[in-house]
């Protein structure tokens, strides 16, 4: 989908693209980020010794950026299917269970996302001194949108999560989120504050 149509469905009364799509653009966008400081510090004589790091960082940021991209017609596929249960008549005695199922899977894209991130995070820590210090502008700001993305996907797993009737799973699904967003959301603040020290 090019982004000037992704922009204008998402602003559209259309349910999908919505906030998980957006979390996955904002997750590809940082890593894409991450992949230009990488290809604009490669070959400098300062950076030598970060040869082999920087080429690996590349290729996964890259892999991401596909990855991630593809999470955004996968999240509106996840959604389909509850928009359907919810469709089913409440006295449908059939609805609870096609209703739960449907919730679980709509978590499992936003989830997707926040391991993806996961990935993301500690390369672009990495590239605070690893990649070109006239490109940590932009290092900060691959901090940020991940951030965001790491907040928005969290969200669009408490959306789901919060509506199922079996507590345990939706705990269980909630803790795996949390594990994967909170200690990750402090270290992109940390690479922002670390990229604005050097910069101010």
């Amino acid at each position: 989908m090019e982004l000037e149509q992704f922009m204008h469905e998402l602003a559209s009364k259309a349910p999908t693209p919505g906030g998980g799509g957006a979390s996955a653009l904002s997750g590809a966008t940082a890593a894409a980020l991450a992949s230009m400081v990488v290809n604009l510090t490669q070959g400098k004589k300062k950076y030598a010794a970060y040869a082999d790091e920087l080429a690996q960082i590349l290729t996964t940021t890259q892999q991401l950026i596909t990855d991630l991209l593809a999470q955004i017609p996968a999240d509106a596929a996840a959604f389909a299917p509850l928009a359907d249960a919810y469709r089913i008549p409440k006295e449908a005695p059939q609805r609870a269970a096609i209703l739960e199922a449907a919730l679980v899977q709509a978590t499992s894209v936003p989830l997707a996302v926040l391991q993806q991130l996961d990935s993301l995070v500690p390369l672009i820590e990495s590239l605070v001194t690893k990649g070109s210090q006239i490109m940590q502008s932009d290092v900060g700001v691959a901090a940020v949108t991940c951030r965001s993305a790491l907040e928005g996907a969290v969200l669009n797993v408490y959306v789901n999560t919060r509506l199922m009737h079996d507590r345990q799973q939706a705990l269980a699904l909630n803790a795996e989120a949390a594990a994967l967003v909170n200690d990750n959301v402090i270290r992109c603040q940390r690479v922002y504050q670390q990229v604005m020290a050097k910069l101010q």
